[in-house]
């Protein structure tokens, strides 16, 4: 770092590296869009509707499957029963019957693959058997019994779930008198495979039809909202015109295929072709009446130039004519003479912001900025001595492309906005810094800030911030709006940030950005 003087004015030259503290910000969640919405509820219908079918018809099967196995077992039973001699159909209470052996009930013709019997007697089971495969009668488990043997006595069929391998059973018990109980029962396992099978073909028919759903859904949503997309992209370029200044040729229109009323999407492109003639209208008969105001202003300007420079010429040559004159005509004479050129200044800013409304295209020379801040910060601290003025600027000269005399009227502007609306002993500091594609000029003072309720507007005309600072300087409110014309028509930006005890104006200029006309 070294320093440097410059007519008084303590200069400090470093060289400046960007820093990246840039720190990412995650938002609120993002709404699903229209297609996403419609995919998933037609995926959720669906599903709901697919579940609903097919729960019914696996509930459906099973119960029809059920009712079968249900007869099997009846025609089973019977079989047994009239084998053993237990009557079929008693005429009140418990039948009285011998009881009969396993062997004597599964032994009869015609009894089915995987029947199954058990005779018990006060709860104990005494034989139990399983017709297998082959025809052969084999021993079932003792746990197995003991489940069939605790079917209640009902001549109804019950569900037993016996371990395994043998599965569900559907059983039907009988008991005499005696406390003998004969249990015949079939197998479930055929019932319950066929269930299982339905249920995953249904599965996967169900998912097969919602991925397809999903991939013919989502092209077909997508080609019926083309026209609202082809009007939303229409609002997009309208939203990206340059309306608020300038000339505007609002020729962005709906298709007259997409502006169809008998449609809602067609409903929405009319409305949106219905606003925006409002809006062209508007805009036109805005740009007559600023184009009146400009060329008034413009006008009036110029014309008033010559006679602000002849009062200021006469008033001169009369205080200096030597002639002896009243101290009363001599102190008008010199008050002519102030207010002259102070309207001269006015009626000047006046012209150079109507110039730059009407987009005049300024110089685009190679400028010099560090030079314009050393010689605009020696200004300033003749201009006001009072002020402690500093200049903060890179080791290398930093040059832009752009116009001189108006790029040295933006460091003029800001540093007299810092030096007329502070009081005396207020520090300022000029800053430069080279961000490589771009350069920014700061203005920072320690004064006692800009009252909010004139920030929003402190870059309009003839904004004056004398009521948030501490001395009434009678200034024409025009500094800070030709310092944004000025930085806008260089294709810049230019920002304040302001608190008490920390003011700073900020200039962003591209460095090679062509000027804006």
């Amino acid at each position: 770092m070294s320093e440097q003087r410059v007519a008084g004015v303590t200069a400090f030259t470093k060289d400046r590296t960007p820093t990246d503290a840039a720190a990412e910000v995650t938002g609120p969640r993002a709404p699903m869009t229209l297609v996403r919405r419609l995919l998933i509820t037609v995926i959720a219908v669906l599903a709901v509707v697919s579940t609903v079918i097919g729960l019914v018809s696996v509930l459906v099967l099973q119960a029809s499957l059920m009712d079968r196995v249900d007869t099997q077992l009846a025609s089973a039973t019977k079989r047994g029963y009239v084998a053993v001699g237990i009557p079929q159909n008693p005429n009140g209470g418990r039948p009285s019957f011998r009881l009969p052996d396993a062997v004597d009930i599964l032994g009869v013709p015609s009894q089915a693959e995987g029947t199954i019997a058990v005779v018990a007697q006060d709860g104990a089971v005494q034989s139990a058997g399983l017709l297998d495969t082959n025809g052969d009668i084999t021993r079932i488990t003792v746990e197995q019994g003991d489940a069939l043997a605790a079917v209640p006595a009902d001549r109804q069929p019950h569900t037993v779930t016996l371990s395994e391998p043998l599965g569900q059973y559907r059983a039907v018990a009988v008991e005499d008198r005696n406390g003998g109980k004969v249990v015949i029962g079939l197998p479930l396992a055929g019932v319950n495979a066929t269930v299982i099978q339905l249920t995953i073909t249904i599965a996967i028919v169900a998912l097969l039809g919602i991925l397809i759903v999903a991939l013919l859904g989502a092209r077909i949503v997508r080609i019926a909202l083309r026209p609202l997309t082809r009007v939303t992209q229409t609002a997009q370029r309208v939203a990206q015109l340059p309306l608020d200044r300038g000339e505007v040729a609002l020729a962005e229109r709906v298709p007259d295929a997409d502006a169809d009323e008998r449609t809602e999407v067609g409903q929405v492109g009319a409305a949106l072709n219905t606003m925006l003639d409002h809006v062209g209208a508007a805009l036109e008969a805005r740009q007559e009446s600023e184009q009146k105001v400009r060329r008034f202003v413009a006008d009036a300007s110029h014309e008033l130039r010559t006679p602000l420079a002849s009062i200021r010429g006469y008033s001169e040559l009369t205080r200096r004519s030597g002639q002896e004159v009243p101290p009363d005509t001599a102190h008008a004479l010199s008050r002519i003479e102030s207010e002259s050129v102070r309207m001269t200044g006015l009626v000047e800013d006046l012209l150079l912001l109507a110039r730059l409304d009407e987009g005049r295209e300024l110089a685009h020379d190679p400028v010099d900025l560090t030079s314009i801040m050393i010689d605009a910060i020696g200004d300033a601290h003749v201009s006001g001595p009072d002020h402690d003025w500093e200049v903060d600027l890179p080791e290398e000269p930093v040059v832009v492309d752009g116009d001189a005399p108006r790029l040295h009227q933006v460091v003029v502007n800001l540093l007299a906005n810092a030096r007329v609306h502070t009081p005396g002993g207020t520090s300022v500091v000029a800053r430069l810094t080279d961000a490589g594609d771009s350069v920014s000029i700061t203005v920072q003072d320690d004064g006692p800030g800009i009252d909010p309720a004139i920030s929003g507007t402190l870059f309009e005309r003839f904004t004056r911030g004398d009521v948030s600072r501490t001395r009434a300087t009678g200034s024409t409110g025009l500094g800070l709006a030709i310092v944004q014309a000025v930085v806008e028509a260089h294709g810049g930006t230019v920002s304040v940030a302001s608190e008490p005890g920390d003011t700073t104006f900020t200039v962003i200029l591209p460095r090679d950005r062509p000027l804006i006309e």
